[in-house]
């Protein structure tokens, strides 16, 4: 089994924002899969069904971003699974808009999500997709605003197709493994 976790903040007022990259991730994991989010559960909305044969658990956190962590220890316990059956979908601002990073663990980076997960699980030892959202560069760039700001059009056009090829490595991630995801998606 796995739990597929796309961070994000919950609210009206974060749809559409840079940080909910992960909840975009999972809405495209739902329709490619026709799994409904129906179930509310440890400060989650969750989804059941199938991905390539395996049972998944798709997850949006309503905890905030910052607080991720915490969702996503009390499903693993309750669930029994092993951090490294835990794939983690999230914005990243070191990428350019559009592009996809697998990794199979690693630091947090410098995202607050990831921070507090691999401080709730005790380890970094958990796949990861990254979606790039990119960086403005400039002398007042606030990081907080950015990550809040909504996308514009030409960002949205780039990113629409971008959830979809997510939700196509994830299920190559389980089918095959991390390593055939990374080598096929990350570019």
């Amino acid at each position: 089994m796995y739990l597929i976790v796309g961070l994000g903040n919950p609210g009206r007022e974060y749809v559409g924002t840079r940080h909910n990259m992960g909840f975009e991730a999972i809405d495209a994991i739902c329709a490619k899969f026709h799994i409904e989010m129906n179930k509310e559960k440890h400060r989650a909305i969750l989804g059941e069904g199938r991905i390539g044969g395996e049972k998944v658990i798709l997850v949006k956190p309503q905890t905030y971003m910052n607080l991720s962590g915490e969702s996503v220890r009390e499903l693993v316990e309750w669930y029994k699974i092993e951090p490294e059956q835990v794939l983690v979908i999230y914005d990243d601002i070191s990428l350019p808009t559009g592009k996809v990073r697998i990794r199979e663990k690693g630091s947090d980076g410098g995202h607050n999500g990831i921070k507090n997960i691999i401080y709730q699980l005790k380890t970094d030892v958990f796949p990861r997709i990254k979606i790039g959202v990119g960086q403005e560069r400039h002398p007042d760039f606030d990081c907080k605003d950015y990550v809040l700001g909504k996308f514009s059009k030409e960002e949205t056009e780039i990113l629409i197709p971008t959830v979809v090829r997510v939700a196509e490595a994830v299920e190559c991630l389980i089918r095959e493994d991390a390593k055939t995801a990374m080598n096929r998606f990350n570019g």
